[in-house]
């Protein structure tokens, strides 16, 4: 019944993923935006240019936080990685426990 529950979990999760890979890739790019604009505002040592990049920064954080689906994905994307992990620990408990029987 273990393994059934997480093999719903999991099934659950890929789909949530494969449903939300759109706006990930847009969290992905806005993210990428962002930081890059950071890094060039504190190179920068014009006000103008400061102002500029400042808008940058704004423009990109704020499509990242809007991006709520995207979101929805990346903690499917946890709860998978975590599924599989205890998964695999469940197998090799199992495997373990046949091999102190047969000893």
């Amino acid at each position: 019944m273990k393994t059934f529950l997480l093999a719903v979990l999991a099934i659950v999760a890929a789909i949530l993923i494969v449903s939300n890979i759109g706006p990930m890739i847009l969290l992905t790019i806005s993210l990428l935006v962002s930081y890059y604009a950071i890094k060039k505002f504190v190179l920068t040592s014009s006000v103008t240019e400061k102002i500029l990049w400042g808008f940058v920064i704004l423009i990109g954080i704020s499509l990242s936080l809007a991006n709520i689906p995207a979101f929805i994905g990346v903690v499917a994307f946890v709860v998978l990685y975590y599924t599989y992990k205890k998964w695999k620990k469940d197998k090799d408990e199992k495997l373990f426990a046949k091999d102190e029987v047969l000893f």
